[in-house]
């Protein structure tokens, strides 16, 4: 949802900072690994200490070079395969990398294993959706459906909610309490975008099934097969027929054999 919208706008404003890299001889491959790095860092040294709101000012800073690094091979002509699976690779080990962080702090400092439960379904439900609609290209279909939850919601509304419940530390009443209710809504955002993206597979596996050339409806194959059996929808014995037809023929021309002699 927010990659509709938002994805145009902040791809125009860092257009200049790609270029800038360009220029300096940087490369895009170089801009993945090293915001990868910085997201891990943040998230994994900040999170699990519950120094939220400084983890996230690192983690964001470093987090747009999922938009930088393809900026950049736009411009420069590269957009390849690699390129696109090292992105998609390391962007999983980045999400893995800050609810990783929510569940250790939850199973430390803040004391509270029901949200270190749901901090670890958030990251594994994260990576079993992107799986889901990665999976289902890669056997020929087009996964139609973003779903309620995509990555980008995951991380917005994740990492804004741990700013926002760092600011506690500086005195700020109440605020703490984002960061629960953060994560048991990406929780339950990323199980209903799981059961879309499962539902539109199994929908045009079906649809892609059933337009192959010479697919055969399962009542028509199940009809054709007792056809072949030599069962009528009777239950009487089509080929049984058959046979006494052919019985009584030849028993007819034996009597008029009889008679000619």
């Amino acid at each position: 949802m927010l990659n509709k919208y938002a994805r145009a706008f902040f791809t125009r404003v860092l257009t200049p900072f790609a270029t800038f890299l360009i220029r300096r001889g940087v490369s895009p491959d170089t801009v993945t690994l090293l915001g990868t790095a910085g997201v891990v860092a943040g998230a994994l040294v900040f999170y699990p200490m519950g120094e939220f709101f400084w983890g996230t000012v690192v983690i964001t800073l470093f987090v747009f070079s999922d938009l930088v690094d393809g900026n950049m091979a736009r411009q420069l002509g590269r957009s390849s395969r690699w390129g696109a699976f090292l992105d998609s690779t390391l962007d999983r080990v980045a999400d893995g990398a800050i609810f990783g962080g929510f569940a250790l702090w939850y199973a430390g400092g803040g004391d509270d294993i029901a949200l270190c439960a749901v901090s670890i379904f958030c990251l594994a439900s994260g990576q079993v959706v992107s799986y889901t609609k990665a999976r289902g290209e890669s056997i020929g279909l087009p996964v139609a459906v973003n779903g309620l939850v995509e990555r980008a919601e995951r991380l917005v509304i994740s990492l804004v909610a741990a700013g926002f419940a760092g600011l506690h530390k500086f005195g700020v009443p109440g605020i703490q309490y984002l960061l629960p209710i953060a994560l048991w809504i990406v929780a339950v955002g990323s199980l209903v975008t799981l059961i879309q993206r499962v539902v539109t597979v199994r929908r045009e596996s079906a649809e892609a099934e059933a337009a192959e050339p010479g697919a055969v409806e399962p009542g028509a194959a199940e009809s054709d097969a007792a056809g072949r059996d030599g069962v009528g929808s009777d239950g009487a014995g089509s080929g049984d027929a058959e046979s006494a037809a052919v019985e009584e023929k030849q028993n007819s021309q034996e009597q008029g054999s009889e008679a000619a002699k």
